[in-house]
């Protein structure tokens, strides 16, 4: 297993691993709150220290598994959270990441991101993290499921200060490979890949099946080799379990062939046109 994980860098220099650990459905059981505890511990404990969480995964609650999880140790991780497009009038957005802090117990968030385009001006909402990061409050500030025409828009509104496009990306969902991919990388701000697992949806795959036997891996680890492949992206998959904590960082060893490439391709072709932007 990789001893040393890839990495991939945020505009304003830091650096993070490739592959982090998503929150989405914690907190929503309290009978799997060890168990998901547990999970970003030992994630931590093996270096995938970025953790990916927002104020809406229920109702806060993931906010707070996730603050349980690095009490103590919180210089050891970098942590992502997000702001509802209901809070992200100026005055909201300084209270939502306010109420996200205490739920996380930390004095800052490492990375902001406006979870997905409302009817709030974006100026409002830059503008808000703008005063939250002169304020200490925040390191940085993105945002999530934003198509190209919104990203130039943002690019207007705050030039190079826009670290990050968190949006659903995963073989059956490559729709952002023909424009959001390359416009991103132009500019050099890493993206974000949730749900690259589908939901769990592409575990039952056929031809997935075949390469991962050919690899002697899983049909997991498959998927987010794929990704993974993809230069600057950032994979975060969600687990409550240790020991996939352990299978998803075996992915980063999977090398994918060009045979294997042409398979998945098949089964999964790549985009040949723009696509609307796919959320979840």
């Amino acid at each position: 297993m990789t001893t040393t994980l890839p990495r991939t860098t945020f505009p304003n220099g830091t650096s993070v691993p490739v592959l982090g650990q998503g929150t989405w459905h914690m907190g929503e059981s309290p009978a799997s709150r060890t168990d998901e505890v547990s999970s970003l511990r030992l994630g931590l404990d093996l270096g995938l220290t970025l953790i990916d969480t927002a104020e809406m995964y229920a109702d806060g609650g993931a906010e707070r598994v996730v603050g349980e999880a690095i009490a103590g140790r919180r210089d050891d991780a970098f942590i992502v959270s997000k702001v509802l497009p209901s809070n992200a009038a100026r005055s909201k957005t300084l209270r939502a990441c306010e109420d996200s802090l205490k739920r996380l117990g930390t004095d800052h968030i490492d990375l902001y991101l406006l979870h997905w385009r409302g009817g709030v001006p974006l100026s409002e909402t830059v503008e808000a993290f703008e005063r939250l990061q002169q304020d200490g409050k925040i390191r940085a500030w993105g945002v999530s499921n934003f198509d190209v025409d919104d990203m130039e828009e943002v690019e207007e509104l705050a030039p190079g200060r826009m670290s990050t496009n968190q949006v659903l990306y995963n073989l059956s969902r490559r729709g952002i490979a023909f424009d959001l991919v390359p416009w991103c990388a132009e500019r050099r701000v890493p993206i974000m890949a949730y749900s690259p697992l589908d939901e769990g949806r592409l575990l039952g795959n056929a031809t997935l099946k075949r390469v991962a036997a050919a690899h002697g891996a899983t049909v997991a680890q498959i998927a987010l080799a794929f990704v993974l492949a993809t230069p600057d992206v950032i994979a975060i998959p969600k687990t409550g379990r240790p020991d996939r904590i352990r299978e998803n960082l075996a992915a980063l060893d999977i090398r994918l062939t060009d045979e294997d490439k042409a398979k998945l391709d098949a089964a999964f072709p790549p985009p040949s046109r723009k696509r609307p932007l796919e959320m979840i």
